[in-house]
């Protein structure tokens, strides 16, 4: 199980805004309308960020931050003179990415880093250039920085993981949530769970409970809505085909589960995903 590329499932750069600021003072912005979540990197000098209810970091040169709040930040100079930054912008906008928002906290800091530098560079060159194909080139680069800094600021000793993620390093919780979520929709009962953690039934399902916040077959509903919710996002996708997909075996008892979870029906998430558009 990939754990972070299960957290970036669907999160897809489309059409990002960027802008590349020399800053000499204090600037304050506001999210970009539908915005959930901002990548900032630092290519000159050292900048200082900010967003309640976090205190302010200081980022060096290769560092980057990810704001992740619908909340302004403040981001200025941390020294004397000035510092050159980089912001991309997520338009998240939709359910797809939420399992992602609900993971972080509103601002996460990853010092400067030798693997993330090569590609800093790039998107500070090419937000400044006019080339065929500019749009697609950095948002593809920005899908590549993002999991950059994530899988960075997971390894950190002050990282805050969401329990799930934590959960996979046990030798009991951790082979059911594999298990979970490699094969999605087989029909998975407490008991067979329990037999891939080799442990009893009252055991597993105490540790799981403790370690991931959650009951086991609650965890994997959850998991299947969002991996239907990617998938009824698709051209062509049908309600049937869809909960076949992650284990249900006909779409009624798909349907009153997504809407359970989602609040709103398979085909009206489809429709709204129309509008959109």
């Amino acid at each position: 199980m990939d754990a972070l590329g299960d957290l970036l499932r669907g999160v897809r750069a489309d059409g990002a805004l960027f802008n590349r600021v020399t800053l000499t003072g204090p600037w304050r912005t506001s999210r970009a309308e539908g915005a959930a979540l901002e990548l900032i990197t630092v290519v000159g000098g050292a900048a200082r960020i900010g967003t309640a209810p976090c205190e302010p970091r200081t980022l060096r040169q290769g560092g980057a931050a990810v704001v992740c709040t619908t909340a302004p930040f403040t981001l200025a100079p941390a020294e004397t003179g000035s510092c050159d930054v980089v912001t991309g912008s997520y338009q998240l906008d939709r359910a797809v990415g939420r399992r992602l928002i609900g993971a972080l906290p509103p601002l996460l800091v990853v010092p400067s880093g030798e693997e993330c530098m090569p590609v800093v560079e790039l998107i500070a060159d090419e937000v400044a250039a006019d080339r065929p194909g500019r749009q697609y080139v950095m948002d593809r680069m920005l899908d590549w920085m993002l999991a950059c800094t994530l899988r960075e600021w997971f390894d950190l000793p002050e990282a805050c993981p969401p329990a799930w993620y934590r959960a996979l390093g046990d030798d009991v919780v951790g082979p059911a949530l594999r298990a979970m979520h490699e094969e999605p929709a087989r029909p998975w009962t407490v008991a067979a769970l329990a037999a891939r953690a080799r442990v009893s039934r009252a055991a597993f399902a105490k540790a799981f409970a403790e370690l991931v916040g959650r009951p086991p077959m609650a965890y994997l509903t959850e998991w299947r809505m969002t991996l239907a919710a990617e998938l009824l996002a698709e051209p062509g996708a049908t309600v049937a085909a869809v909960a076949g997909q992650v284990g249900y075996a006909d779409g009624f008892g798909f349907s009153d589960a997504f809407k359970r979870t989602r609040g709103i029906t398979p085909s009206g998430y489809r429709a709204s995903l129309r509008v959109v558009a």
